[in-house]
């Protein structure tokens, strides 16, 4: 499946900065400092962002991050959820969750910054599609349940981190306390996920959102046991082919090594606080050789990018300034007059809060991806 761009679309997102100190001991080990201005809240004020521009950032790339967001606040429904209008279907739970992801990475809270209204009613949409078994999903709209179950714990895992509300940040907190045991019933005997959480099977993306998901529920203090994230872990490796990419599957023996993969992978093992793991370097290898910022690598740029952009970012690579330029100026000329981005064909909403989550890396600003 990984040939389609259904199975692209959902394999998205990335990582954090664990503390290198603690790499080898801890694979959730806890995440280094950050750099930027923060509040109480763990996330750099909108005041602080609106009067710097971080190095990368242009005049021009400021404002068309603020055209796509206004253009995903208009984009959200009564519900409190976006959804994708393309043909791959509506997906509003996964796509709730990666537009709500790109609006935190504004500074915008449940009740601080210019969306903040947009960011308090994702919340709750997400929080009523809370299934009694832990799924985080709109099941009558999601084929695919586990994607945006793996979304929705990594946007609800940094809301939570940044509530100022006690009542409304324990029911997320069991929330996720419930989603976290769902996602390790779902693993595989292998240790990885695939799309639905009762079929038992396995392969690289929907792991790769799991791992990541699992991560940040842990920094937020929601409790994930050890030997779950060591299973995935030691999932990706095995799936790792010779030339350093990473097959679709653990299973497909032979199978082509996917440049997506190997930069989500590198993802995964910096998350892990693996920087010198010399599997994340050969990865990282490949993935330079297949992957361009300036220019349409193929039907899944914006995927492959956005994980390869947040390789390059979190592990502060020496191409990051290079690539990020480039990447920049690519996604300015193809930004559409209402401020949208249509990623890959997927859809408005899916390009948008994917090509935002690319430009507004270099604020280092949402704790699950910074250096």
């Amino acid at each position: 499946m990984m040939h389609s761009t259904r199975i692209y679309l959902f394999g998205v997102f990335v990582l954090i900065a664990a503390s290198k100190a603690n790499a080898q001991s801890d694979p959730l080990a806890t995440a280094t400092p950050p750099v930027t201005p923060r509040t109480d809240t763990g996330i750099a004020s909108q005041s602080a962002i609106a009067t710097r521009l971080p190095p990368g950032v242009n005049q021009a790339a400021k404002d068309a991050i603020d055209r796509g967001l206004a253009y995903l606040a208009r984009a959200q429904d009564r519900r409190g959820a976006w959804t994708n209008r393309a043909q791959i279907g509506a997906y509003p739970v996964a796509m709730s969750a990666l537009a709500g992801i790109a609006l935190l990475m504004d500074g915008n809270t449940t009740t601080q910054g210019r969306y903040a209204p947009q960011v308090d009613r994702a919340v709750n949409y997400l929080l009523r599609s809370v299934n009694p078994n832990g799924l985080i999903s709109s099941v009558d709209e999601e084929a695919r349940s586990m994607y945006g179950h793996g979304f929705s714990m990594l946007f609800l895992s940094q809301v939570y981190g940044m509530m100022e509300e006690p009542v409304r940040a324990k029911q997320i907190h069991e929330v996720l306390s419930k989603s976290v045991v769902l996602t390790g019933r779902a693993q595989s005997p292998a240790g990885g996920w695939i799309y639905t959480p009762d079929s038992g099977g396995d392969e690289g993306s929907v792991t790769v959102t799991q791992v990541q998901a699992l991560r940040s529920c842990r920094t937020a203090g929601v409790s994930v046991p050890k030997d779950v994230i060591d299973k995935a872990m030691d999932y990706l490796a095995q799936s790792q082919n010779s030339d350093g990419g990473i097959r679709y599957s653990l299973r497909q023996r032979g199978g082509e090594s996917r440049p997506p993969l190997a930069a989500a992978a590198v993802c995964c093992w910096y998350n892990a606080g693996e920087y010198e793991n010399p599997r994340a370097k050969r990865a990282l290898d490949f993935a330079k050789q297949k992957i361009q910022g300036g220019v349409n690598n193929g039907g899944h740029d914006f995927y492959m990018n956005l994980y390869y952009a947040q390789a390059l970012y979190v592990g502060s690579d020496p191409l990051w300034n290079e690539y990020y330029t480039k990447r920049r100026d690519y996604l300015l000329t193809q930004q559409a007059a209402d401020g949208s981005w249509n990623g890959d064909g997927v859809g408005d909403v899916y390009g948008t809060a994917v090509a935002l989550i690319i430009l507004q890396l270099p604020y280092n600003q949402l704790p699950i991806m910074q250096r």
